[in-house]
């Protein structure tokens, strides 16, 4: 790996963490522990900073008595960039759970054009949480977590939407960090797939970043789904940076 690959894959990280910001962050050992409640990964798991990390043991010991203290279950997101704590996790059995690729583009590289049809806002509307709601699994707390999260986002983003029958049927958000575009929470409503609609809809916030100064784009998506791969294949995200997985501490039966 180049200097220049590593740099970027360093600003990816960063971005896309602050695209998602947690609710409490504590910094151990060279490694961000962040803890929002809830179930979801990113927002409630242990993420590698960029430069000097701690000692393997030393980080595993800080994180377990963090989360534990706060009554959760440790959780680490590990990227291919940061994969020092591998042999470590096996040891204490750590299960592995949830790989997911990074995708980047430049700008001018990625297909927009909307055609208009996209509603482009800097802060989610009430409509804009009940069909993200509708189309995901949130529970309660999820859904709090979720609210305020997009509350603790700061800097240029919108949050934006596609209308069939009346109603949102496709959505997203994305983030511009350091001249970066994140593209966040992609969904389209079952009733309403195989229409281009999350086409559009990336489209849109790609036509807004654009016009919002960024000089490129990335998104994370899960391995094995081949559906969003495509779409975002067709788009122009054709490059892969790297991979994370997580690893979560096994529960004594």
């Amino acid at each position: 790996m180049t200097a220049r690959d590593d740099d970027l894959n360093w600003r990816m990280e960063e971005a896309c963490r602050e695209a998602w910001p947690a609710a409490a962050e504590t910094v151990v050992e060279g490694w961000l522990l962040r803890r929002s409640g809830g179930r979801i990964r990113r927002a409630n798991s242990a993420n590698p900073l960029r430069g000097k990390r701690g000692a393997p043991d030393a980080v595993l010991d800080a994180a377990e008595s963090y989360y534990i203290g706060h009554g959760q279950t440790p959780l680490f997101r590990v990227p291919d960039i940061a994969a020092e704590l591998e042999t470590a996790l096996d040891r204490r059995g750590y299960d592995w759970e949830g790989g997911t690729i990074h995708l980047h583009a430049g700008i001018d590289e990625l297909s927009g054009g909307s055609d208009g049809q996209v509603a482009v806002s800097p802060t989610p509307g009430e409509d804009w949480f009940a069909a993200r709601f509708r189309m995901g699994t949130y529970d309660d707390t999820e859904r709090r977590v979720f609210r305020d999260m997009t509350g603790l986002i700061s800097g240029d983003k919108a949050f934006v939407s596609c209308e069939r029958d009346n109603e949102i049927a496709a959505l997203a958000y994305g983030v511009i960090r350091d001249g970066l575009l994140v593209v966040e929470s992609v969904e389209t409503d079952a009733r309403f797939r195989q229409q281009g609609l999350g086409r559009k809809t990336v489209g849109g916030l790609i036509d807004w970043a654009r016009r919002a100064g960024a000089s490129a784009a990335s998104l994370q998506v899960v391995a094995d789904n081949t559906p969003a791969r495509a779409l975002y294949a067709s788009l122009g995200f054709s490059r892969e940076l790297y991979r994370y997985h997580y690893r979560r501490k096994a529960i004594a039966a």
